[in-house]
């Protein structure tokens, strides 16, 4: 087999060296420098040349050595490097590939000054104060020298090599104005930098993606440096990384068209035995298998290369840049349909021109319903694990629940959520390590099971024998909450309120100066995949909602103490408000609220006249739509002696309207 001659001066040229290495294709790899050489991988099938040639030396290796092609992956600045490099390779007959780094766009303005050349930049920083972040190269710093006060004005960020400090320190630079650094740079070290050397310029060349141009300037623009730019010298043309790499596999167009097909196949819980015979072909016929670490060590048995990863766009990015494997494979476990990762990975996958087959397996759940002897086609199903749900919710308002339970202590924490919410009564099976030699089905009460230790993988199903008793309408009796001296909205108003608020199930709502809670709670029943925030100044009064939101079990209810509208700057965005006290602030409110959301839902509930005046000028001059006005007023039925008196009620404004706006 040939070998490809890789001429390795930047990150991109490492990559491709470890890939090709990887792949059992030999490779020659060219480094400046000693330091260069530590860089790269080492075994049989890479050789590895540490020093600058001259072209000659260049053509000389070439027309020596059994090469397919010379890739040129040195720096964008080292044009004479590069065009000795092709006037060689075309010499002794060989295919040249530019490998072009990936460029991150900047503009000018008053941070950021382009010039062309280190020289050019020393100039116009002479006529500038303040300190310099000099990250142009050791090579380059004599340039610098020409500033009258360069010996403290300026702070050399150089390669750790011995040749690097060597020309640093013999122009002068020492002590905290020598910074010795291996990069790329990450955000925050520049950041970092720029901080504790007080620098206010930072001279920097436009060394591309990989060479952490992007960080440099977001970390300039945070510390509030302003940032002087070598422009790139112009280069000819040349090739992405994934092109490069594809010419180098030289795959036939057959194998490229084979290579685009991926398979997504499903373990099942976990253990070999309970894979289909599907899965189980198509692990022995891959080249490839890609998982999460859990899942790549079980199927190791099947002796195929592996790549551990568990996010969407790294797999995506990994299999595009991968040519040389023609049949990979995904690994998910449980089943693809059921909360796995194969519904994010699918779409993305299409979209960059794979084909995609899907092998279905046998979910946790269905395994654990089948252990158990039950039936889960009346049951709800659900996950926690990662996801931010409302099991007690769903608990609560289903005789059944199936669900995939969230790592370590998981149980335990539910267990004590059921007790907190007066859910004593649930009976919960949690199966662990499913299909494995170490599975173990406990079942219990939440109170039973409370001071015992679980394992992180497992599944459960809650029985609920009071799930689904409640009311599905709004309307709860203003008797059944905990009142105390706190003033209440009552039902009548309370449930002609949220008829106008028309609330889904994963809305996100707001009710501002919520007193005991009622229309919180109700809020929270409705919303049972949303959120509701109950905002509320007086501290008795949020201490009764905390006593609501466990008496009917609605942890998507989050009380905030604090004075609207000041209380709901750090919220998410709300889809709907109800105003039930403002103290003075309406329209202070209603203005923040469309500051969040300007297609908010609001209902305001009001007494005096004063209010519902108030309340119809924002509607009159704010861009609001669907306005409507109710008087509610209603009468309550006493006893006195042998007759049934009406007692009326103080008359409420319902007025509710929409934002319109395109956020």
């Amino acid at each position: 087999m040939k070998q490809v001659l890789i001429f390795a001066g930047t990150t991109e040229g490492r990559r491709l060296s470890e890939e090709l290495f990887a792949a059992a294709i030999p490779v020659t790899v060219c480094v400046a420098t000693e330091y260069g050489e530590t860089l790269l991988p080492e075994g049989e099938g890479i050789t590895r040349l540490a020093g600058r040639l001259d072209e000659g030396q260049m053509e000389a290796l070439m027309g020596e050595g059994d090469f397919s092609c010379v890739v040129d992956a040195t720096h964008p600045y080292a044009a004479t490097v590069s065009q000795n490099i092709r006037e060689a390779s075309e010499r002794t007959g060989l295919s040249y590939l530019r490998l072009l780094r990936e460029d991150v766009e900047a503009e000018s303005s008053d941070q950021v000054f382009f010039v062309g050349s280190v020289r050019a930049a020393v100039a116009f920083l002479a006529e500038r104060e303040g300190r310099i972040l000099a990250s142009t190269g050791s090579k380059e710093l004599v340039e610098y020298t020409a500033l009258p006060d360069y010996g403290s004005r300026v702070f050399a960020r150089v390669l750790s090599t011995e040749e690097s400090v060597a020309l640093a320190g013999n122009l002068g630079f020492a002590g905290r104005n020598l910074i010795c650094m291996q990069g790329p740079f990450s955000e925050e070290l520049n950041y970092a930098t720029m901080k504790e050397y007080g620098i206010s310029w930072l001279v920097t060349k436009a060394s591309g993606r990989a060479g952490g141009f992007g960080e440099k300037l977001r970390a300039a623009k945070r510390a509030g440096a302003k940032v002087v730019v070598v422009g790139r010298p112009e280069e000819a043309s040349g090739l992405s990384f994934s092109q490069v790499r594809r010419q180098v596999f030289a795959l036939e167009e057959r194998e490229c068209q084979e290579r685009r097909r991926v398979r997504l196949v499903s373990l099942g819980p976990g253990a070999a035995a309970q894979m289909t015979g599907e899965a189980r072909a198509a692990f022995q016929d891959c080249d490839l298998i890609v998982g999460a670490g859990r899942m790549v060590e079980a199927l190791s048995s099947f002796g195929k290369p592996s790549f551990s990863a568990y996010r969407e766009t790294e797999i995506v990015h990994f299999l595009e840049e991968h040519g040389e494997y023609l049949r990979p494979v995904v690994a998910f476990s449980g089943d693809l349909g059921f909360y796995g990762g194969a519904k994010k990975l699918l779409p993305l996958l299409e979209e960059r021109g794979f084909e995609v087959i899907c092998v279905p397996g046998v979910s946790s759940l269905t395994y654990l319903a089948a252990r158990c002897g039950i039936p889960w086609d009346n049951a709800k199903l659900m996950s926690v694990h990662g996801r931010p749900e409302n099991l007690i919710g769903a608990v609560r308002e289903n005789k059944r629940v199936l669900t995939l339970l969230g790592g370590a202590g998981s149980v335990e924490a539910l267990c004590g959520e059921l007790l907190d919410y007066g859910l004593s009564r649930v009976r919960i099976t949690v199966g662990e390590d499913l299909s494995y030699e170490t599975e173990r089905i406990t079942s219990g009460l939440p109170g039973e099971l409370l001071g015992r230790t679980f394992g992180p993988l497992a599944a459960a199903v809650l029985e609920n024998p009071d799930g689904g008793l409640r009311p599905v309408t709004h309307g709860i009796p203003d008797e059944e909450f905990i009142r105390g001296e706190v003033p209440m909205t009552k039902l009548e108003v309370r449930s002609v309120s949220l008829s106008r608020l028309g609330l889904k199930r994963d809305s996100v709502v707001y009710d501002i100066g919520a007193g005991t809670g009622s229309v919180s709670v109700e809020a929270a029943l409705q919303a049972a995949d949303g959120r509701v925030y109950a905002i509320e100044r007086k501290v008795e009064a949020a201490a009764l909602i905390r006593e609501n939101r466990r008496k009917f079990a609605v942890p998507n209810l989050e009380v905030v103490e604090g004075l609207a509208p000041e209380a709901f700057f750090a919220l998410p965005a709300p889809t709907h408000a109800f105003i039930g006290g403002s103290a003075g602030n309406l329209r202070q409110i209603v203005e923040a609220i469309f500051e969040k959301n300007q297609q908010t839902r609001v209902v305001i509930n009001a007494i005096a006249l004063e209010t519902v005046a108030e309340a119809a000028a924002l509607w009159k001059e704010l861009p609001v739509e669907d306005v409507s006005v109710s008087q509610v007023m209603a009468a309550r039925g006493r006893k006195l002696g042998g007759y049934e008196l009406m007692t009326g009620m103080n008359p409420v404004y319902v007025i509710s309207f929409s934002g319109r706006g395109d956020s």
